[in-house]
C-alpha cells in the first residue's frame, strides 16, 4: 500500500500514478476538519481522480470501462485515521505546500506515526533534503523524490538523497518506481535539482530574446518544439555535445560571450579541459561520456532511428521528391 500525505493537487496526481500501476493508495487528509468539511474534500479528491482516468481513457491509455475499477483503489481518509494507515505503508509521500515550517512539521508528525518501516519521501520542489531531514525519525529512510508535472504523464522523478539516507533506501525506492514505468536519477542536494536548473536557464533566455526583440514569442515557440526539443529528446544535452564535438561548443561559447557582451555565455572550466585533453566528444572516443568500447555506427543508427520515429510521430517525415 502506498500512502500519500496531502490531498491536494500533489497528492491527487500521485494517487492517480500509484492507482493505475495496479497499487492500493490511501490518500491522507492530515488537516483537522469538521465531519462534513472532510466529507467534502474527500468527494472532491475522487471527483478529480476520476476525472484524471477518464482523461486517460480518452488518450487512449487503457479502456473507459476500466476507469472506475482503477479509481477504486483510491481511498481518502481523515487525520484521524493516520496512525493506523501510516505504518502499514511500503512507502509514503508527502506532498504538502513548499513551506519549509509546514513541511518539518507534518514530516515529523507523519515519521513519528509511520514507525521505523516504511520509507518516507519528500516531493518538495525546492527545498532541500536535509533541510528537512532533521525533523524526522528514522532519517536513513528519508529521501527526496522531485516529480515533473503531471506526475502520470511526465516519466521522470529526480531522487536527492540526504547525508543519513540509506543507499538501500535509495535503491528501494528507486526499484519500485522504475517498476512502475518512471524514469528515475540520481543528483545531489542541491538547488534546482537537474531538470528546473536546466529549465530556469533556458526560459529566462527565451523570455530575454522576446525582450531584446530577437524573435516573437510565436517563432521562437517553434524554434523550440521543432528544433531544440527534438533534438535533446533523442539525445540530452551532453551527448548532444559530444555528437558535434565539445570544441564546437567551447569556440561558440567564445563567440557569443565576445558578440553579445555577457559572461552568461561562457563556457564552464569542464569544457575548457575537456579542450585541453582532447576529449571532446564521439570522434576522439571520449568525451563527457566514453565511446571508446562502443560501436559508434550502430550507436549513430539507433540515435537516429529514434529521432526520425519522433518525426513520423509529428508528421513531418515526406516522401523524396523523384
Amino acid at each position: 500500500m502506498i500512502a500519500l500525505v496531502g490531498a491536494g493537487r500533489m497528492g491527487r496526481g500521485l494517487a492517480v500514478v500509484f492507482a493505475y500501476a495496479g497499487h492500493d493508495v490511501v490518500l491522507i487528509d492530515l488537516k483537522k476538519r469538521e465531519a462534513t468539511d472532510f466529507a467534502r474534500l474527500a468527494d472532491e479528491a475522487r471527483a478529480e481522480t476520476a476525472k484524471t482516468f477518464e482523461t486517460l481513457a480518452r488518450l487512449g491509455f487503457f479502456a473507459a470501462k476500466d476507469v472506475a475499477a482503477i479509481a477504486r483503489r483510491i481511498r481518502v481518509v481523515p487525520d484521524s485515521e493516520a496512525a493506523s494507515v501510516l505504518p502499514e505503508a511500503a512507502f509514503v509521500f508527502e506532498g504538502v505546500p513548499e513551506v519549509l515550517e509546514q513541511k518539518r512539521e507534518v514530516l515529523a508528525r507523519v515519521s513519528h506515526l509511520a514507525g521505523p518501516k516504511p520509507i518516507i519521501a519528500s516531493t518538495t520542489s525546492t527545498i532541500l533534503v536535509d533541510d528537512l531531514a532533521d525533523a524526522i525519525e528514522h532519517r536513513e529512510r528519508f529521501l527526496n523524490a522531485h516529480w515533473l508535472n503531471p506526475p502520470y504523464l511526465m516519466p521522470l522523478l529526480e531522487l536527492s538523497a540526504g547525508k543519513a539516507t540509506r543507499p538501500d533506501v535509495v535503491q528501494a525506492l528507486r526499484s519500485f518506481l522504475d517498476g512502475i514505468g518512471k524514469v528515475t536519477v540520481l543528483c545531489a542536494a542541491t538547488p534546482g535539482y537537474i531538470v528546473p536548473r536546466i529549465q530556469a536557464l533556458a526560459m529566462n533566455e527565451a523570455a530575454r530574446m522576446v525582450e531584446e526583440g530577437v524573435a516573437s514569442a510565436e517563432e521562437i515557440d517553434k524554434a523550440v518544439k521543432y528544433g531544440f526539443g527534438l533534438r535533446f529528446a533523442v539525445l540530452g544535452l551532453l551527448e548532444f555535445i559530444d555528437w558535434g564535438g565539445g570544441d564546437i561548443l567551447y569556440y561558440a561559447s567564445r563567440y557569443l560571450t565576445q558578440a553579445l557582451g555577457n559572461e552568461r555565455y561562457a563556457a564552464p572550466e569542464i569544457v575548457e579541459r575537456n579542450m585541453r585533453e582532447g576529449h571532446i566528444g564521439m570522434k576522439t572516443g571520449r568525451g563527457f561520456l566514453d565511446y571508446e568500447k562502443m560501436d559508434l555506427e550502430s550507436h549513430r543508427l539507433e540515435r537516429l532511428g529514434a529521432f526520425a520515429s519522433l518525426l513520423r510521430d509529428l508528421d513531418l517525415v515526406r516522401p523524396p521528391v523523384l
